[in-house]
């Protein structure tokens, strides 16, 4: 995959020892782009070009990964962006936040790089499916 093609991917964790785990395990395949607290993150997505998956964590100082996925979601420029959570704690009642306040997925610690991997692929060949979709609808004409 050529350099350019790459797909950005945002990881988002006040962890240095995480963020540089998710880094190893990714950034052969995509171009990574890192914040330490949510503030950061938000400023990275707003930028342009927006990171194509943010991978978010839930417990973090200051504004926690809950308050910037909403805040993301709320902004027309940054709301299709997919966010993941990645986050350590194993309870339903966070997962099920997450997915309600509009993340795609949520990925547990500790990780397991393959399965990783494997979803993020699966997330941005979704995501490409879109874009081409949508491009095609323009050259049409119509907007979706």
């Amino acid at each position: 995959m050529s350099e350019e093609k790459k797909y950005t991917i945002l990881i988002v964790d006040d962890e240095p020892t995480n963020v540089a785990v998710l880094n190893a395990i990714l950034r052969s395949n995509y171009k990574v782009r890192a914040a330490l607290n949510g503030f950061d993150a938000i400023k990275i997505a707003r930028s342009h070009p927006h990171p194509d998956l943010i991978l978010l964590d839930i417990i973090m100082d200051e504004v926690d990964g809950f308050e910037v996925c909403e805040i993301l979601k709320a902004d027309n420029d940054t709301k299709h962006i997919p966010i993941v959570f990645v986050t350590a704690l194993n309870e339903s009642k966070s997962e099920k936040k997450g997915i309600e306040i509009g993340a795609i997925d949520f990925f547990s610690k500790p990780y397991s790089a393959p399965i990783i991997i494997k979803r993020i692929e699966n997330h941005l060949s979704s995501l490409q499916k879109s874009r081409d979709l949508q491009q095609l609808l323009e050259k049409k004409g119509a907007t979706v």
